[in-house]
């Protein structure tokens, strides 16, 4: 059986490849693919998840997956805060086929899943990114983000300010992108497009300072209790998720819906609706959008095939 290392994901799996069929995936293997809700374990240092898909009528022959992760309260020295492994199964006798380490695979098909958002939510004329965090996924969304829209400048808000300028080094050197670290009021308002990237679990902003016309790809949160964006970003958005199963997951829609600040309909859309045009995205070059994304384990299986499809 063979196995991938995370240097192999970094060599074979390529962004712009995976953007394409994430995008194809959600507009036309999503109706047919079977998801289960996804499963959290409370451990003693973190949660761990697990989120398996199957699709049974996959051109390419029926597809099976699961993707094991450990989300840790705190990272490791030795590690970083999420840990995760993609076995990629053999439908008939759940053998696996091949087994990833799928730490990069999951930043890289998160930001790649928000690229498409991007494309179908954003401003065609959107030219500053904002971005919140300086970890992996901040990495990650910064060189994916650049396929969908033509950035000439990116804001980086961290919570350390040693890090942040690590950061804006590195990844100034690595994209040759106009890069800088600002505080959270300047990245908010500055930006056109704002993707938060954090583990943090209370709002990183004010809302009342979104400029007209941005949008956010929220990707950080995935419990009841925490959020990235306060009530105020959700009241005046036009909200979209990646699948349904995330209005009952996350603290960005149950809190304001607790407060009665929202309504249960006041999500629109979920991404295979959006890119298959059953429902509309923005409607306004001055609408407010927003992408919050808990991940969908089709993501993951789209990846993990890609990764086969370039075994030798």
């Amino acid at each position: 059986m063979p196995t991938l290392t995370e240097a192999d994901v970094r060599h074979r799996l390529d962004p712009s490849q995976l953007l394409a069929a994430i995008e194809s995936a959600f507009r036309d293997r999503f109706p047919s693919v079977t998801i289960p809700p996804r499963t959290h374990a409370q451990l003693a240092n973190g949660v761990f998840l697990s989120m398996a898909c199957y699709d049974k009528s996959n051109g390419a022959g029926p597809a099976l997956g699961i993707k094991l992760v450990l989300v840790r309260d705190h990272g490791h020295e030795s590690a970083g805060r999420i840990q995760a492994t993609y076995l990629l199964l053999d439908p008939d006798t759940a053998q696996p086929r091949l087994t990833i380490a799928a730490n990069y695979l999951t930043d890289l098909r998160t930001a790649a899943t928000s690229a498409v958002a991007t494309k179908f939510l954003a401003r065609t004329g959107a030219s500053t990114l904002g971005i919140f965090g300086t970890g992996r996924l901040a990495s990650a969304h910064l060189r994916v983000l650049p396929l969908v829209r033509n950035f000439h400048r990116v804001l980086v808000c961290g919570r350390n300010p040693a890090r942040s300028a690590e950061f804006v080094r590195r990844e100034t050197e690595i994209s040759g992108l106009d890069i800088a670290a600002v505080d959270a009021r300047t990245c908010v308002a500055g930006s056109d497009v704002l993707c938060t990237c954090t583990s943090g679990s209370e709002p990183l902003f004010d809302g009342r300072d979104l400029r007209p016309g941005a949008h956010l790809n929220l990707v950080g949160a995935f419990q009841p209790h925490t959020r990235e964006v306060d009530t105020h970003t959700i009241q005046r958005a036009r909200v979209v998720i990646d699948t349904h199963a995330a209005e009952s997951e996350v603290g960005e829609l149950l809190i304001p819906l607790q407060e009665n600040a929202i309504a249960r309909d006041h999500v629109v859309a979920d991404l295979h609706e959006l890119i298959s045009g059953k429902k509309q995205g923005r409607r306004s070059p001055e609408e407010i959008t927003v992408f919050k994304s808990v991940g969908c384990a089709l993501e993951d299986l789209v990846a993990a095939e890609l990764l086969l499809a370039g075994e030798p």
